[in-house]
């Protein structure tokens, strides 16, 4: 895990909200603070969607960024900033098969229960923080650290400086 503060909120915010900067992540909350509370839990309920549309749209167990983000920025946009939000971002299944194929060789699909980017805006303050759960037990570290450089990585590639912090 990995703490970084993003020191161009802009060009951050920008590629979030109207961007396609993190199109590719799926939503597994995100918490908006403005004149109210607004939460949302990023789980797809399937009993929305026939069995076509869930085959023809790829739609997974969570939400993609880019079908939430529409209804995010509508909370924030405006004369004012918000108090805060905070938005759970995750690997998808495939993205995350693509990643273990690239970084981490011979590490199962099934062993990695998910790769999180948490992204948290506060007191004028936006900070991206990485995560990992496993679905095995390891002492093994690896995949943490290379989960954590790929971020930065992410991060350089889209001109958004960071400083790592903690």
């Amino acid at each position: 895990m990995v703490a970084l503060k993003i020191e161009e909120q802009k060009t951050f915010t920008s590629g979030l909200f109207l961007g396609e900067l993190f199109d590719r992540f799926l939503v597994r909350e995100a918490n908006i603070i403005t004149f109210n509370s607004f939460t949302i839990d990023g789980h797809v309920r399937h009993g929305y969607y026939s069995d076509e549309e869930l085959e023809e749209n790829q739609i997974e167990e969570f939400s993609a960024w880019k079908a939430i983000k529409p209804f995010c920025f509508s909370l924030i946009k405006g004369k004012r900033l918000p108090e805060s939000f905070r938005i759970v971002f995750m690997l998808s299944p495939d993205g995350k098969e693509k990643f273990l194929e690239s970084r981490i060789l011979g590490m199962s699909p099934d062993s990695v229960g998910g790769l999180y980017l948490n992204v948290h805006y506060d007191n004028n303050e936006m900070t991206v923080v990485t995560g990992t759960s496993m679905n095995i037990f390891t002492l093994d570290k690896t995949l943490e650290r290379e989960w954590d450089e790929s971020v930065k990585q992410f991060l350089k590639k889209h001109g958004i400086a960071y400083e790592e912090v903690g």
